[in-house]
């Protein structure tokens, strides 16, 4: 995945992201790392906004799980099903998270999952790092990743009219 077209793609397509000024400023196989300046993302105390910290690894979160569909992640739905997130430690720098798949090896399991049934799960795991190393926030996740060409036909076929109005 092209960092700066996933840049582009973030901040053209999710008004949120584009608000906070969010870079991406790593993806890789192993996940995604994404900051943002404190300015916009700030609180009235000065310190990051605790929903510009939960957004920033939510996002970072889910560009891990379009990293680990490759190339196919363009045409991916994807999706945040369940989420938990421990705030450790007032922020007041720049916020820099960090997210991957919780599992090291589950991206080829989630990826053939993806291909065969057009559908998959996957956890992820996030952190905001200060920058002296303190962990100042975690997100635990779980998202849903779906191919839109499989979708509608899922859909018409659990429907009890069977697709029809």
């Amino acid at each position: 995945m092209d960092p700066v077209r996933f840049q582009r793609h973030l901040l053209d397509t999710i008004p949120l992201a584009a608000a906070m000024a969010v870079s991406v400023t790593a993806v890789d196989a192993s996940g995604m790392a994404l900051s943002a300046p404190l300015a916009p993302n700030r609180n009235d105390k000065g310190c990051a906004f605790g929903g510009s910290v939960a957004s920033l690894l939510t996002l970072a979160s889910w560009g891990s799980v379009l990293a680990a569909l490759g190339g196919q992640g363009e045409a991916a739905e994807v999706y945040v099903q369940d989420s938990h997130i421990e705030y450790l430690a007032p922020v007041f720098q720049t916020l820099h998270a960090r997210a991957g798949l919780a599992v090291d090896d589950a991206g080829a399991a989630f990826l053939a999952a993806w291909r065969a049934r057009g559908k998959a799960r996957v956890a992820t795991r996030a952190e905001l790092v200060l920058d002296d190393g303190t962990v100042a926030a975690r997100l635990s996740a779980r998202f849903v990743a779906l191919d839109p060409a499989r979708r509608s036909a899922t859909i018409a076929a659990s429907s009890p009219t069977g697709g029809t109005a």
